[in-house]
């Protein structure tokens, strides 16, 4: 036995007990003779008294030791009130060293001033840290009482698979090369999507698992690029209010178990999207913050301000300081940070003459204006109206959105200490992408639309409303969900309309497609972030901070070196072909059956050559001898010209016209004149030994 209690378990119940306790020396501290130590675990720390010396002799800090000794109370000018086990310490009698600390440590333990990327790189030294270390703890319990409360009400946790096809949902699809089926790919799940409704068509009635979820998405602060998890849950028979009251209850259930914020009673106020971004200027509005958007669009069609003439515009009214620097401030970030054109503002003097303050908007405004402006805002006295304006109206709510979200924390307004929850629904269902034009899905292409099969047959796709919800909290999206579509004649024309035919969902989406023809119940579910709430509770900046061993910003495991590099052989075997990386063409074999690909494997095997190896033949050909040095130097050389080919090669070039100079240009050739002749006698001049066909001169390689 190596501890009888652990660190934070020692009280003044257990003064005059021996006992023994393991864990990581977290300080030592030198009292002219008496050596004290912080012992620390899991748990917490225990202070122990070290009267030998010896003891703690070749000792370091973060070594793990084992301390038997006796219990005591410790003197009133020793007490510490920050910890548990203040009132007590344990006498030590006997120390063993289970694991020593041979290194210096890269940093200490807890430092906030440590650069991330070294602390990602020993995360196992950073999750030492208690606060990192407790945040782990907080996801397991946190997890533990999604199972829980998932199971009360009857939900049933079944694994999906992680080995899935590919499927359009939004993200990039981390993809998986098949050694058994040349040319073929697995793709790791975006979300369960299709498998959670194929449960519901099997006859499940309410599913649920703690999934993990792969997006090749670039990384935020609250979002983990490469990989995720979220509590997944379906439900069949069942409506968007039903699915809506499971989250709400489940949630609130959490937030109030793990926090002692102030957070919504249910149930959470449902947001139509339109309301959310005419009002906030976002689909995930942070409702700690009161400040509200005004639509002013229509008043300034009459007010002859040219810069916001037939243009949208709108207006946020905020309680700040009539001072310059402030406006400065706000014109600053507005143009430098949020890249708008501008932001102009006016103030409230005097609420009963509706007197502004001199502004070039108030000196167009007839007085009449002037208090439908008041009207419409709501604007008091002292306080200022904000005015965003964009050419298009969605640019105009999202950059409202910026400012309001800005002016919130700039002016203290958001109140840090609750959670403020909300549903955002009735989606649209498409929406025409900015770059091709084309009508593309808003969010899940599996949703239902609201009409069903006339909406989609009789209306304008883009004001198609579906039947999607998110869950949204503090301004962060905490879950997405939808009813979803269990017809194959709507998910027939759904799709079409996006751009997909028949054969392609037949195809891509083989088994729904297939299985809703057998009889599919109605159905809708929901999954919220794991990773998310626990970032919430945690009260930590990036989501990071709440994953045991998270890849960083740019989607890389500091620690094990992921992604990494593979041997050819590798790649030889998964029928894979890096561009620029040896042959243009794919290992492998297109077909045949498994015993040829299988031989044609083995008799490759001793032909796979490795980067030094096709250095040497470089040098064997050109009667070359490098030194290690400029063999790494060419190295170096060749990989810049593998990756630049590869990059020359992705280039799709196929509509691109042929270069042509933007100045008129006219070649100039030199004259093609013969300015000297040299007969046989001359050229054989060099020759020592010469035959009538040929000549032989001195070797000069070796």
């Amino acid at each position: 036995m190596y501890r009888t209690h652990r660190c934070n378990e020692i009280r003044e119940n257990h003064i005059g007990m021996t006992v023994e306790l393991a864990g990581w020396v977290d300080v030592v501290r030198d009292h002219g003779g008496v050596l004290f130590v912080d012992l620390r675990d899991e748990t917490g720390i225990t202070q122990v008294v070290v009267h030998d010396e010896k003891l703690l002799k070749g000792i370091s800090k973060e070594t793990v030791i084992s301390v038997h000794g006796t219990v005591s109370k410790r003197d009133e000018s020793t007490v510490n009130p920050k910890i548990e086990t203040g009132l007590v310490e344990l006498i030590a009698d006997d120390l063993k060293v289970l694991g020593l600390c041979s290194r210096d440590l890269p940093f200490e333990i807890g430092s906030k001033d440590t650069n991330e990327n070294l602390r990602l790189k020993h995360r196992f030294l950073d999750l030492r840290n208690p606060a990192l270390h407790n945040n782990i703890i907080l996801r397991s319990k946190v997890i533990g009482h999604m199972r829980r409360l998932m199971e009360e009400r009857g939900f049933l946790d079944i694994q999906t698979p992680i080995l899935t096809a590919s499927s359009p949902e939004g993200a990039r699809d981390f993809l998986v090369p098949s050694r058994k089926h040349p040319g073929k790919f697995y793709a790791l799940p975006q979300a369960p999507q299709q498998f959670k409704q194929l449960l519901m068509v099997s006859g499940f009635d309410k599913y649920y698992q703690i999934a993990p979820c792969f997006r090749d998405e670039d990384a935020r602060a609250d979002r983990s690029p490469g990989e995720f998890y979220q509590l997944d849950f379906e439900m069949a028979f069942s409506t968007q209010e039903e699915v809506l009251k499971v989250c709400e209850d489940v949630v609130s259930d959490i937030f109030r178990t793990f926090s002692d914020k102030k957070v919504t009673d249910t149930p959470f106020r449902c947001i139509p999207y339109r309301e959310a971004m005419a009002k906030y200027g976002s689909d995930k509005p942070d409702l700690r913050n009161p400040l509200v958007i005004c639509d002013l669009t229509d008043m300034f069609r009459r007010v002859k301000f040219k810069p916001f003439m037939n243009k949208p515009v709108r207006g946020i009214v905020a309680p700040c300081k009539n001072e310059r620097w402030f406006f400065d401030k706000s014109l600053a970030f507005a143009t430098k940070q949020a890249k708008m054109a501008g932001l102009a503002h006016i103030t409230l003097l005097n609420a009963e003459t509706f007197e502004f303050k001199d502004d070039p908007i108030i000196k167009v405004m007839t007085e009449e204006e002037k208090r439908e402006i008041v009207s419409l805002t709501g604007v008091k006295e002292g306080e200022t109206i904000f005015f965003i304006c964009d050419t298009v109206s969605d640019i105009a709510d999202k950059n409202a959105g910026v400012i309001r979200t800005w002016l919130g924390n700039e002016l203290g307004l958001i109140n840090k200490d609750s959670f403020e929850f909300c549903f955002v629904v009735d989606f649209p269902m498409y929406e025409r992408d900015e770059i091709t034009d084309k009508i593309i899905f808003t969010h899940n292409p599996f949703s239902m639309p609201q009409g069903g099969l006339e909406a989609l047959e009789t209306m304008d796709p883009t004001e198609i409303l579906a039947y999607q919800y998110d869950l949204v909290c503090n301004g962060i999206e905490l879950a997405s969900g939808a009813v979803r579509n269990h017809s194959p004649e709507i998910m027939r024309k759904a799709f079409e309309i996006a751009g997909y035919t028949e054969e392609e969902v037949k195809k891509r989406f083989s088994a729904l497609y297939n299985a809703f023809q057998f009889g599919a119940p109605p159905h809708a579910g929901m999954a919220p972030g794991v990773d998310r709430i626990v970032m919430l509770l945690a009260d930590t900046e990036t989501i990071r901070d709440v994953i045991a061993f998270p890849l960083d910003g740019t989607a890389q495991d500091q620690m094990l070196g992921a992604p990494g590099e593979v041997t050819e052989l590798q790649l030889f075997e998964a029928n894979v072909s890096i561009r620029g990386k040896g042959s243009s063409e794919t290992l492998g074999s297109e077909g045949g059956d498994s015993s040829n690909f299988a031989a044609t494997v083995n008799s490759a095997k001793s032909s796979v050559q490795t980067k030094e190896s096709k250095l040497r033949g470089l040098e064997q050909v050109n009667e070359l001898q490098f030194t290690d040095e400029e063999k790494k130097n060419m190295q170096s050389i060749l990989d810049s010209m593998f990756k630049k080919e590869a990059e020359l090669s992705s280039v799709d070039t196929n509509d691109v016209e042929a270069m042509v100079y933007v100045m008129p240009m006219t070649n100039v050739l030199r004259e093609d004149a013969r300015n000297q002749a040299f007969d046989r006698k001359d050229l054989l001049k060099g020759a020592p030994q010469s035959t009538e066909d040929s000549w032989q001169v001195p070797r000069l390689v070796k």
